[in-house]
C-alpha cells in the first residue's frame, strides 16, 4: 500500500509505527517490572522452613562439638606420630652405634669392655622402651581419632535424614509456589489477550492505531515471553496441549475468517461494476494495481497488456477512455493523466 500513498504521508506513518513500538516498549518494560515482582508477593521458602528445627539445632550443635573433639584428636596424634618417629630415630641411632662398637668389642676381646657392654644394652632397651610407649600413645590416639571421625559421620548421617526431608517437603510447597505465581502471571495476560484481540478486531484501522498496535505488540510479548515459558510442565503434557488448544483456536479463527472474506468476494463479484467500483476505496485500488492484482478479486492481472480493459476473473473495469481526450487511463483513477479532465473514478 506504501506505493499508493503520499510522501509525507508515508514518511507520518512511518513516525507512527514508531509511535507504536515506542509505546510497546514501554509498556513491556512496566508490564516485565510488574512480572518480576510477582514471586515477592509470596514468602521466600527455604530449608529451615521446613525442618525440625529442635532436632536439627542439637545435632547441629553436637556436630560442631565433635567436629572440635575429632581436630583436637588429630593434632594429638600428629604430635604422637612426631614422638614415635623421634624415638624410632634415636632409637635406631642407637642401635647402630651399639653394632659398631660391638663389632669391635669382638674384635679385640678385651673383658674389661664387658661392664661397657651391659650398660650399652641397657641404654638401647630404655630407648626400645621408649619407642613402644611413644607407639602405644600413636595407637590410643588413632583409636580416640576414629571414634571422634565415626561419632561425627553419625550426626552428620542424622542430619542429613533431617535435611533430606525438609527438602522434600521443600520442593512440595516450591512447586505449588510456582502454580500460584503462573496464577497470578494468566490473571494479568488473560485479560490483557482480550483487550488486545478487542483493539485488533474492531479498532486496528481507527484514528488511533498506533496506540491499538502497540498495546497489541505489549499483549503478545507479555503472552509469549513471560507466560509460555513459565507453564507448568508436567512431563510436557500441559505445553503440549496448551499448544493444541492456542493452535485450534487460531487455526479456527483462520478457517472463519478466510470463509467470511470468500463469501464477501463472491457478493461483491455479484454486484453490478459501478456499485463494485464506488465500494473500493481510491488508496486500497491504488495500492492493489500497484501489486499488479485485480482491485475487486485480487487475482493476478497483466496490467502491461493494452488489450485488457476488465478483469478477466471477476469482470470488473479496469481501465476506460477519458471523456474529453478519450486517452485510455485507469477506471479508478480521479483525474485523466493526459489532460487532466475529472474521470468517472472521482469520489
Amino acid at each position: 500500500m506504501s506505493k499508493a500513498l503520499r510522501l509525507s504521508e508515508k514518511w507520518f506513518r512511518f513516525g507512527l509505527w514508531l509511535v507504536a513500538f515506542v509505546f510497546a516498549s514501554f509498556l513491556i518494560g512496566l508490564g516485565g517490572t510488574v512480572v518480576a515482582n510477582l514471586p515477592k508477593v509470596e514468602h521466600r521458602y527455604e530449608l529451615d522452613d521446613f525442618i525440625d528445627k529442635p532436632a536439627a539445632e542439637k545435632l547441629r550443635t553436637e556436630l560442631r562439638a565433635l567436629q572440635e573433639k575429632r581436630q583436637v584428636a588429630q593434632d594429638a596424634h600428629d604430635q604422637a606420630q612426631l614422638k614415635v618417629n623421634a624415638a624410632r630415630a634415636n632409637s635406631g641411632a642407637a642401635r647402630d652405634t651399639f653394632n659398631s662398637w660391638l663389632s669391635t668389642r669382638h674384635a679385640t676381646q678385651r673383658p674389661e669392655q664387658d661392664r661397657e657392654l651391659i650398660e650399652r644394652t641397657q641404654a638401647l632397651e630404655e630407648l626400645k622402651i621408649l619407642e613402644r610407649k611413644a607407639l602405644a600413645d600413636v595407637e590410643r590416639q588413632q583409636q580416640h581419632l576414629l571414634d571422634a571421625r565415626q561419632a561425627e559421620a553419625r550426626a552428620q548421617r542424622d542430619l542429613h535424614e533431617l535435611e533430606k526431608d525438609a527438602s522434600e517437603k521443600l520442593n512440595v510447597e516450591l512447586r505449588h509456589q510456582e502454580l500460584r505465581v503462573f496464577g497470578y502471571r494468566l490473571l494479568l495476560t488473560l485479560p490483557l489477550l482480550g483487550a488486545a484481540g478487542w483493539l485488533f478486531a474492531k479498532k486496528r484501522h481507527s484514528t488511533w492505531w498506533p496506540f491499538v498496535w502497540g498495546f497489541i505488540y505489549f499483549a503478545l510479548f507479555a503472552f509469549f515471553v513471560e507466560l509460555v515459558p513459565y507453564l507448568p510442565s508436567y512431563g510436557g503434557y500441559v505445553r503440549y496441549v496448551v499448544g493444541i488448544v492456542i493452535t485450534v483456536l487460531v487455526g479456527r479463527y483462520a478457517i472463519i475468517a478466510l470463509n467470511r472474506y470468500l463469501e464477501k468476494q463472491k457478493q461483491a463479484e455479484a454486484m453490478p461494476d459501478v456499485e463494485r467500483r464506488k465500494e473500493l476505496s481510491y488508496d486500497t485500488a491504488l495500492a492493489r494495481l500497484a501489486k499488479k492484482v485485480c482491485p475487486g478479486c485480487e487475482r493476478p492481472v497483466d496490467l502491461a497488456n493494452a488489450a485488457i480493459d476488465y478483469c478477466p476473473h471477476c469482470g470488473i473495469c479496469l481501465f476506460d477512455r477519458c471523456g474529453k481526450c478519450n486517452e485510455r487511463k485507469s477506471a479508478f483513477a480521479r483525474f485523466c493523466h493526459a489532460c487532466g479532465a475529472a474521470g468517472q473514478g472521482e469520489g
